[in-house]
């Protein structure tokens, strides 16, 4: 999507400087995705201790391993 933006020119080499990209687009694109990335992690941390998981990881790996087995028996055939 092409834009036309008024971002002040020192900010703009900042970014530049700091994402290593020579390209002003690029620079600007990985700027606002490492942006997206750390309100996502924010969101994340703030849901510590909020959310429960009950997850029984070894009925899992024993349902897991069982069909494994079928899956060895239907391949022996």
């Amino acid at each position: 999507m092409r834009a036309t933006l008024n971002i002040p020119d020192d900010l703009l080499s900042e970014v530049q400087k700091i994402s290593g990209e020579k390209s002003k687009t690029k620079a600007i694109t990985t700027a606002m995705e490492e942006f997206i990335k750390q309100k996502k992690i924010k969101e994340l941390i703030a849901l510590k201790g909020k959310v429960r998981i009950d997850y029984d990881w070894e009925k899992e790996e024993e349902l897991e391993m069982k069909a494994q087995k079928k899956r060895e028996k239907l391949l022996e055939k």
